[in-house]
């Protein structure tokens, strides 16, 4: 019973921690600080694409303001340009709000599936870290279970004789 998977030996333990610490510290020292780069990165385009959104509804609220002010103007000169001004003003507010309104809808779009994208990737890192986590635990209690030779020749008995009957 001398499997060197169930009971390394010196070397093999200080082999497999210096290459454990080495994959530690390489991704510690490039790997981590890209991920949490690309978070930041990711973060600044959205605070962006929002404030671009605000930016729009300011101008739509300015060109609205514009638009009373041009129709004031209009009564006073004459009754045709009011026509005129009325239809033209309806027709830029409509523009401007349709075009606010699909550029906010793609931006909030464009957030959603971030969120949607970084919740999936951080869901899986976590189950991924649940499974090495659970590796490591069943790595100890096997461990334990087997360091005495007694018990270990009575669970392989055990295993065998359950295997026989199935």
């Amino acid at each position: 019973m001398n499997n060197p998977l169930i009971n390394p030996g010196p070397g093999t333990f200080f082999w497999m921690l210096l290459s454990f610490a080495i994959l530690v510290f390489i991704l510690g020292k490039w790997g981590w600080p890209m991920v949490l780069k690309s978070l930041k990165k990711r973060e600044e385009e959205i605070a962006d694409s929002l404030s671009a959104a605000e930016k729009a509804r300011e101008e739509m609220r300015l060109l609205k303001a514009g638009n009373e002010e041009l129709l004031q103007q209009a009564k006073r000169e004459r009754e045709e340009m009011l026509l005129s001004a009325r239809m033209a003003r309806d027709q830029v507010i409509e523009e401007a709000k349709a075009t606010a309104t699909e550029e906010a809808r793609r931006i909030i779009e464009n957030a959603r599936e971030s969120i949607t994208y970084e919740k999936i990737k951080a869901l899986h890192e976590l189950r991924n870290e649940i499974g090495n986590i659970s590796i490591e635990i069943a790595e100890k209690l096997l461990r334990r279970e087997l360091a005495d030779k007694e018990r270990a020749n009575a669970l392989i008995e055990e295993e065998l004789d359950r295997i026989h009957l199935n």
